[in-house]
């Protein structure tokens, strides 16, 4: 999942939906190598296992590269750590910020919004 990190972070830029499926499949995965019965919850599951969710182990993926890209010899990788975050409504995704912005639109899932034709 670590490898493909970055890969998942730019899948679906339109749907918030990219790592709650990951999810649900890590959770198949926990449950099937643990054999655990249908009803153990899956919080139970993760707190008992002490596996990450695929949410925090991309987060902690993508600060491991930012903190070890700054004292990088190629010049182009060390250049990724200082650029300024884009404004809200930009549609440049940097891989910096795409988990902020998933997180902040998995929070916002939930919320109906409508629009008028």
């Amino acid at each position: 999942m670590t490898y493909t990190s970055s890969v998942y972070a730019h899948a679906k830029p339109d749907t918030p939906d990219t790592l709650h499926e990951l999810q649900v499949m890590q959770n198949k995965f926990r449950r099937r190598a643990a054999d655990t019965p249908w009803y153990v919850k899956n919080s139970v599951l993760h707190w008992d296992l002490k596996l990450p969710s695929i949410y925090k182990c991309m987060k902690d993926a993508s600060e491991r590269f930012f903190d070890i890209a700054s004292s990088h010899p190629n010049p182009l990788i060390a250049s990724a750590v200082s650029y300024e975050p884009p404004t809200p409504h930009h549609f440049c995704r940097r891989p910096r910020n795409i988990l902020i912005r998933s997180n902040q639109r998995s929070q916002l899932r939930g919320r109906k919004t409508y629009r008028s034709n």
